[in-house]
């Protein structure tokens, strides 16, 4: 008996230290009108059928949640993993994140994109920023800052 409660109590408290670093995007909102049309795709909002979700790092997936944690309300992603091809298509840079899976183009319906950027560029899961201007969402990926960096690494205008 003694043995299955202390499995119980360690289990216990894996699980409480995980919860104490698991994103409160388990709580953001995805509901309303700001939502409607909009699918799902491995619990991750899309802005259309073609955009692919599958293959996310778990480091940008965590960067999202942290947003999603943040604002209270579900990322809606406009671009995810793209095929080196799609990538081309599409004019992305050569060596593009999203054809690596770290990646990915956002919006938050009803959070502006000044106030996304501001989140961003004080968020340490983020590597890299861009901007588009006459766009409602910003372009995020994880990956590695160069050493003195403290915020992002930032182009297209940010």
């Amino acid at each position: 008996m003694k043995f299955i409660v202390k499995k119980f109590t360690l289990a216990f408290l894996l699980l409480f230290a995980l919860s104490a670093c698991a994103p409160l995007a388990f709580f953001a909102n995805g509901s309303g009108s700001n939502y409607r049309g909009y699918k799902t795709s491995l619990g991750t909002y899309v802005a259309s059928s073609n955009v692919n979700a599958v293959c996310l790092s778990p480091a940008l997936r965590l960067a999202i949640w942290d947003f999603e944690g943040f604002f209270g309300k579900k990322v809606i992603m406009n671009s995810g993993y793209r095929s080196p091809s799609h990538n081309l298509k599409v004019g992305g840079a050569q060596n593009s994140y999203h054809v690596k899976c770290m990646a990915a183009d956002i919006f938050i319906p009803g959070v502006s994109k000044r106030k996304m950027l501001a989140f961003a560029r004080r968020n340490n899961l983020v590597g890299g920023l861009g901007c588009y201007p006459n766009r409602n969402f910003i372009h995020i990926d994880v990956r590695t800052k160069p050493r003195g960096y403290k915020g992002p690494v930032t182009f297209g205008g940010c």
